[in-house]
């Protein structure tokens, strides 16, 4: 890929990621984050608050496990055990616009659900498209989701009704799986030096506190995958590098375009001249060797040099002791 494509593939993403997380001309109207006890999707649902507060949209909190109230939710909604319909009332009610407000520009919504996988029991996982649904009554209103993806879902009574994940990654026009940097590193070296990747986690099957975020500093990876209107689905990797200073948003970059993601030195071949690496052979030619191959006469050259003037080529056979001579085909 040419250097100007290079940088072209890295505006158009960033571009596009930086549209998603400001909620802007309505991109994603259901955002899925599929997160684990590894690695919290918290930096990334930080960050979409953050910025749907600067662009002044009113944020409501819908919380199934969460006690307290976020510091900047406008709304907070205790959702544990009510039924759907009862809780898709409930929301509804904090963002249908009141007859009397005749101002231009429609107030935005963004709606945060710490969880999805209280909703996705055998009873409710049927019901699920169509609470979504209205709760996302115009284009003025976001919602983001939560699912735990370590937490294993209850088996579905009916063999037709898809996995809870399943079923939400198809209705969602973005996904996210966020992972550990530090993990997806490790994971990137065992994998250069072709060895088995490193487990993590509850992959380990050890016993105690589980610490998932090693290196916090460095961030986490963001992997997305967007639906388009037209069908297309567009994926990359992100890094998000949370910022010490609360006014200060995280910056985001490519996982390509991070130095501890790249190769590491001491497994790097060292390049010479010509593109050559630290082999067993030359793979070049030496002088002697680049006059000899010029020296070759190419096979019926000289029958191409002799007789091409005007009266068509013809080719020169000798034959050799193994061939049958046949005087009628000769006379032809």
């Amino acid at each position: 890929m040419a250097p100007s494509a290079q940088a072209h593939h890295r505006s158009h993403s960033l571009l596009l990621l930086q549209k998603l997380l400001n909620l802007r001309d309505s991109a994603s109207p259901l955002t899925l984050v599929c997160d684990t006890i590894e690695q919290s999707a918290g930096p990334l649902v930080r960050e979409v608050i953050s910025r749907a507060k600067i662009a002044r949209s009113k944020v409501i909190f819908i919380s199934l496990v969460t006690v307290k109230k976020p510091q900047d939710a406008d709304i907070f909604i205790r959702a544990r055990g009510k039924a759907l319909k009862a809780l898709a009332a409930e929301i509804t009610s904090h963002i249908t616009p009141s007859p009397k407000d005749t101002t231009s520009a429609p107030q935005k919504y963004l709606l945060i659900i710490d969880t999805l996988n209280p909703l996705t029991t055998p009873l409710q996982t049927p019901l699920l498209p169509a609470f979504l649904a209205s709760i996302l009554p115009n284009t003025s209103t976001s919602l983001v989701a939560i699912y735990h993806t370590d937490i294993p879902s209850p088996s579905q009574t009916s063999p037709y009704t898809p996995p809870p994940l399943n079923l939400l990654s198809h209705l969602a026009t973005t996904v996210f799986h966020v992972s550990s940097l530090a993990h997806t590193i490790d994971t990137h070296r065992a994998h250069l030096r072709s060895l088995p990747p490193p487990s993590f986690g509850l992959h380990e099957s050890r016993e105690g506190v589980l610490i998932g975020l090693a290196k916090r500093q460095q961030g986490i990876v963001l992997n997305m995958e967007m639906r388009r209107r037209s069908g297309r689905a567009v994926a990359e990797r992100f890094i998000l590098t949370p910022s010490a200073d609360s006014k200060t948003g995280a910056s985001f970059m490519l996982l390509a375009d991070h130095p501890l993601f790249a190769t590491p030195k001491g497994d790097e071949t060292d390049g010479k001249e010509g593109g050559e690496g630290e082999t067993t052979f030359s793979l070049g030619l030496t002088e002697k060797q680049r006059r000899d191959r010029e020296a070759i006469v190419l096979p019926y050259f000289d029958a191409q040099m002799e007789v091409g003037g005007g009266e068509g080529g013809r080719i020169l056979y000798d034959m050799g002791r193994e061939d049958d001579f046949d005087e009628e085909e000769d006379e032809i």
